[in-house]
C-alpha cells in the first residue's frame, strides 16, 4: 500500500526561482572564469609570433632561395681558360687546377653584406653566404624595414640513386631568422643539367 506524503504549497508571496545572493554568487564565479580565459589568450598572443614577421621572413627566404637556383652550375669556373679553347668540357676533370665545381668553396665567393660585393658566377658561390641585420634587394641597397633578419645559406652535394652523382646535384638550405625568435628554413635542389652553360 502506497502512502501519499503532504503536500507542499507555498505561501502566498513566496518565489520560486533563484534568490538574490545566487545570482551575485552565478555572475561573481563567470566573471572569474572569463577573466582566467582572456588572460591565458592574453599571454598566449603575446608569446605567439607576429605573422607579418613570418610573412616576410618567408619572403626574404623565397627570393633568396630563387636567386641561387637561377645561378648556373658548371663543370668549371666561368672565368676558366678551358671555356676559351675550341672544345668545352666533358667533365669536371678538364676544368684547370682550381677551377672545378665539384669542390665547393671554404668561403661564399659571392659579396655579402659585410663584404665586398662581387656577383656570383654559379650556384655553389652561395656556399656559406649570410646577410646579417642587413638584408639587401637585388640592386645591393640595404632595406632598412628588414634590419632585424638574418639571412644563412649552406649548400651541400646529394646523391639521387642511379640519377647523378653527388657533385652533380647540390642541395640549398636558406635560413632566415627575424624578431621573436621566428626561423623559416627553405630548402631546393639544383641538378647540373647545362654544365657548359655560361652567364
Amino acid at each position: 500500500m502506497c502512502t501519499k506524503g503532504p503536500d507542499v504549497t507555498l505561501p502566498r508571496g513566496a518565489q520560486a526561482g533563484i534568490s538574490l545572493v545566487e545570482l551575485v554568487m552565478f555572475i561573481v564565479i563567470v566573471s572569474i572564469g572569463v577573466v582566467g580565459i582572456l588572460s591565458v589568450m592574453n599571454v598566449t598572443t603575446k608569446s605567439s609570433a607576429d605573422p607579418m614577421i613570418r610573412k616576410q621572413a618567408l619572403a626574404i627566404a623565397e627570393s633568396l632561395l630563387e636567386e641561387i637556383e637561377l645561378q648556373p652550375f658548371t663543370y668549371c669556373f666561368p672565368d676558366d681558360p678551358v671555356y676559351a679553347g675550341a672544345t668545352l668540357p666533358v667533365s669536371s676533370a678538364a676544368c684547370s687546377p682550381g677551377k672545378s665545381e665539384d669542390v665547393l668553396p671554404v668561403a661564399p665567393r659571392v659579396g655579402n653584406a659585410e663584404g665586398v660585393a662581387r656577383e656570383a658566377q654559379n650556384v655553389s658561390d652561395y656556399h656559406g653566404f649570410t646577410m646579417a641585420n642587413r638584408i639587401r634587394d637585388i640592386g645591393g641597397n640595404t632595406v632598412a624595414e628588414l634590419a632585424g633578419y638574418r639571412a644563412k645559406v649552406a649548400i651541400s652535394q646529394v646523391a639521387f640513386t642511379d640519377v647523378a652523382a653527388p657533385a652533380d646535384t647540390l642541395k640549398i638550405d636558406v635560413t632566415v631568422t627575424g624578431p621573436s625568435d621566428t626561423s623559416i628554413t627553405l630548402s631546393g635542389y639544383r641538378m647540373r643539367y647545362a654544365p657548359n652553360a655560361l652567364p
